[in-house]
This record gives C-alpha cells, sequence and structure tokens, in this order.
C-alpha cells in the first residue's frame, strides 16, 4: 500500500497548526496569571476610554483644592452621606484589609479599588464574584471616575465627589 505524498503533507500540515495552536493558548493564559498580580500604571497622559460616553478624565484630582472622595448612598453597615477620603486611594470589600468595609454578601473580600493615577481616579474590579457597576454598567476593565459617577457593589452604593 503506497501513501499518497498530498495525503501526509496534509496530516503533517494540520499537527503543525494544532501544535501552534496549543503553544498560543498555553503563552496567553501564563500572560494572563502573570499579568494577575502585576499592578498597572496606565500614566497620568493615558488616554482612557470613557465610562459614561460624555467627557474626559482630564480634569486633575484636586481641581477645587479638595481631596478626592467617596460618597455612601446606601449600604448595610455604612451611614449614608458619610464620606472616605480617596488621597491614598482606597480598597472596597467584604475582607479585614479593605479601607472601606462592606458589609454586603455581594461583595467579595477584595472586590475593587480606587486608584489615583496622575491627575485621574481608575476604578479597577478586582475579579469579583458579582462584578462592579459604574453608572449602572458593569465594569469592563480600569475606567478614570468623574464627579458624580456612581459605583455599585452588590447592594452598596457610592458616589465620587472631587
Amino acid at each position: 500500500m503506497e501513501l499518497d505524498p498530498i495525503a501526509v503533507a496534509l496530516k503533517f500540515g494540520f499537527l503543525a497548526v494544532l501544535y501552534l495552536f496549543l503553544l498560543w493558548v498555553a503563552r496567553s493564559a501564563l500572560k494572563d496569571l502573570r499579568g494577575g498580580s502585576e499592578d498597572v500604571y496606565l500614566g497620568p497622559s493615558a488616554d482612557f476610554e470613557d465610562a459614561t460616553g460624555m467627557y474626559t478624565a482630564s480634569a486633575p484630582l484636586g481641581r477645587d483644592g479638595g481631596a478626592p472622595k467617596l460618597r455612601v448612598n446606601a449600604g448595610a453597615g455604612l451611614a449614608a452621606g458619610s464620606a472616605y477620603d480617596l488621597s491614598d486611594g482606597a480598597l472596597l470589600g467584604r475582607g479585614d484589609q479593605a479601607d472601606i468595609r462592606l458589609e454586603d454578601g455581594f461583595a467579595s473580600a477584595r472586590h475593587a479599588r480606587l486608584v489615583p493615577q496622575g491627575d485621574v481616579m481608575v476604578l479597577e474590579d478586582l475579579g469579583s464574584t458579582n462584578g462592579t457597576y459604574l453608572n449602572g454598567e458593569p465594569l469592563r476593565g480600569p475606567q478614570p471616575l468623574h464627579a458624580g459617577d456612581r459605583i455599585r457593589i452588590g447592594d452598596s452604593e457610592f458616589s465620587f465627589e472631587r
């Protein structure tokens, strides 16, 4: 029985493509695993995708001379109307290490964080189970905050102020 050279070439070609695909998947997975624990600094002049679609994040944090704040609109265990200073950023979650502790069954131990980057405050979900919402939309990647933006984690809701 003779082997057709074209059939053999196609088989080897298929195997080569399959192995290249598997290598690409493994490389992507390793890249994601390594990148998951690193802080991503986007820089003060980074072009952010606007979460609200209304304006860019070009206004400085201390524009009115005051520090950026996170005001509580609603939340179990949080006093409505109280405000948290965000000058150094903050970690939100149910865990003991959280700067703003949420007594909410829908919040993860390390749910989200607010990080000052240059002249903007950036909100980032930390891989929470139930997600973080910015102005009613699910947060997809780090987003800059603007005065009046609403942040919702479970049943807790906050407003960002400058």
